[in-house]
């Protein structure tokens, strides 16, 4: 297993270790200790790539688990921020289905024998959410009482912050959906 899949395995390890942090409120600072899980994890989704391409390292194992720890380790940080109500689990749901709905995409093209690279606003997608949430995570660190949906404080900086972060991640969410569907829209139009 070379360099790159390693880190990619690493992401994946590291996200029962983020999940036990971010909900285990026994523990002194476990939110900051969940951030640094999350922030190392991510370091591993820039590195793994970045090695892999400039040192010609790409493999399938590498293309099937890459993207699948990505949405795990996201998917994951949202279903725990929506849970704290430090976000809105509209928003959540809407980024799932999003990704479910890729998914599926992936899987009826590949029958056909293409495969769905990761386009530029899906790489933008994920690259905004992962910051997105280490921001909102360092918010809560500092504002710890801060909640947002669904107590709708709207006179909350922190819940104005929280939501409109986690908003443009819906917006590009939608978005690089939206350019997905439209390319692949052939294998599963329901006319043919």
């Amino acid at each position: 297993m070379n360099l790159p899949n390693k880190l990619t395995v690493l992401r994946v390890i590291l996200i029962p270790f983020f999940l036990f942090f971010i909900l285990w409120y026994g523990i002194p600072y476990h939110t900051v200790w969940a951030l640094s899980v999350y922030v190392l994890a991510s370091v591993t989704d820039f590195l793994d790539g970045r090695l892999a391409r400039s040192y010609n390292q790409v493999t399938t194992f590498g293309k099937f688990l890459d993207p699948l720890a990505d949405k795990l380790l996201v998917m994951s940080a949202l279903i725990c921020f929506a849970f704290e109500r430090w976000i809105d689990p509209v928003a959540v749901v809407i980024i799932l289905s999003r990704e479910f709905m890729v998914t599926g995409l992936r899987l009826v093209v590949a029958g056909e024998g293409v495969v769905v690279a990761a386009g530029i606003w899906g790489k933008l997608k994920t690259f905004f959410t992962m910051v997105a949430q280490i921001a909102i995570m360092v918010l809560q660190i500092i504002f710890p009482d801060a909640k947002g949906s669904p107590d709708l404080d709207w006179n909350s900086t922190v819940f104005l912050v929280n939501e409109g972060l986690i908003w443009i991640a819906v917006l590009l969410t939608v978005i690089s959906g939206g350019i997905y569907l439209k390319a692949y829209w052939k294998y599963i139009d329901s006319s043919k």
